[in-house]
């Protein structure tokens, strides 16, 4: 019987890089998978302070109050899962460096690379899940959400009532006073006509009443109402108008964008559809244009925030992790998600406010942590 020495290092070989590869698979999903259902957790949450006590404590039904929670799963699975990524990752190799499990891997002829070959796959995969709920199931909850929101509104009109509050409503602002279940008091609207006048509304004590006409989602019943209407080109020129009674209809229209599309609501083959009409008509609305792209860019920016989290993950992991890698990567993980989350949010709001190029203002982020992780990561594979 003839033994063959040299195949068998072979298969030795690939038998032991087969097992350290699942290894550090398990490792990375296992604190991935901690620090998913935590975040979930947490902004599941603060969906349920924000929304659901406040519906079920002016007595909206429970069922629906529950469906509403479903709806806001794939929003809070879509937030989560970079963050996730990020913190469950650092942590992960952050202890594998501070336990020496990393010499032991470089000791034995692996080098770093053999580490972030799963790493990167491992992102990937969370990235592509992370955008399917994003651009598939983020749009069918956010459709029945609106739905059911509405139904709720009509048939208990209170819960969009918050006292000594301001809300926006479609085009109008609106300021209101003291409530005691549907009935309001110093209600004021302030809106803008077509013909680029600023509307007031004041009124006293109004009632608040479910929809009585198709199209139509509330009625506003307000007493002793008062109109101002203000010309804009001389603003010396203004119509008062007094009514003991005055009905305002809210319609339904209004709680979705001007066109009655909501981008929340498509994929994003029809939100590049939509962008494409939009650029086609008459004098198009360059900021309305710039808007939706910021939408379109979010359906992948933020799902494949976590392949540039993952690298950067094992670059930070590997350089400071040395020492005590598992609070490092915990501590380190929420501050850069914070800065991550503040980056994004003014990203958005710099687009919304001075129309500055959507493309940069929502991927500046992500290019930022890629540059960034490709830096360190270079820095260790040249080791």
């Amino acid at each position: 019987m003839h033994f063959d020495l040299d195949k068998f290092k072979i298969f030795k070989g690939k038998l032991k890089n087969n097992i350290l590869i699942k290894y550090i698979y398990k490792e990375l999903f296992q604190y991935f998978l901690v620090c998913f259902l935590f975040l979930f957790v947490v902004f599941f949450a603060n969906q349920i302070l924000l929304i659901g006590e406040d519906m079920l404590s002016k007595r909206a039904p429970f069922g629906d109050v529950v469906k509403i929670m479903i709806y806001s799963f794939p929003a809070i699975i879509a937030q989560s899962a970079p963050f996730a990524t990020l913190v469950g990752f650092l942590m992960a190799l952050g202890r594998m460096s501070s336990d020496n499990e990393v010499l032991i891997i470089r000791a034995s002829g692996f080098g770093f690379r053999t580490i972030l070959i799963p790493v990167l796959v491992l992102g990937m995969s969370i990235s592509i899940v992370s955008f399917f709920v994003n651009d598939y199931l983020l749009p069918l909850s956010t459709i029945e959400y609106n739905k059911l929101y509405k139904k709720i509104m009509r048939s208990n009109p209170s819960v969009v009532l918050e006292a000594n509050s301001i809300k926006r409503i479609g085009s109008s602002t609106v300021v209101i006073g003291d409530v005691n279940g549907s009935e309001v008091s110093d209600v004021v609207f302030f809106n803008t006509s077509q013909e680029g006048d600023d509307n007031i509304i004041v009124a006293g004590e109004s009632f608040l009443t479910g929809a009585k006409n198709e199209g139509v989602l509330l009625q506003l019943n307000m007493s002793d109402s008062v109109l101002t209407t203000i010309n804009q080109k001389n603003k010396r020129n203004f119509d008062v108008l007094m009514s003991g009674r005055t009905i305002l209809n809210i319609f339904d229209s209004t709680v979705n964008t001007s066109s009655g599309k909501n981008p929340r609501e498509m994929t994003f083959i029809d939100l590049r559809r939509e962008i494409k009409e939009l650029k086609e008509i008459e004098n198009p609305n360059l900021v309305k244009i710039n808007s939706w792209k910021m939408e379109y860019f979010k359906k992948f920016s933020i799902p494949f925030g976590s392949i540039f989290f993952a690298f950067l993950a094992f670059g930070i992991a590997f350089q400071f992790g040395k020492h005590n890698g598992l609070t490092l990567g915990l501590f380190t993980g929420i501050i850069i998600c914070v800065l991550y989350w503040a980056m994004e949010i003014s990203g958005q709001l710099l687009v919304a406010r001075v129309n500055l190029d959507a493309f940069l203002c929502i991927w500046i982020p992500n290019i930022l942590m890629g540059v960034i992780a490709l830096v360190l990561s270079l820095l260790l594979l040249r080791k």
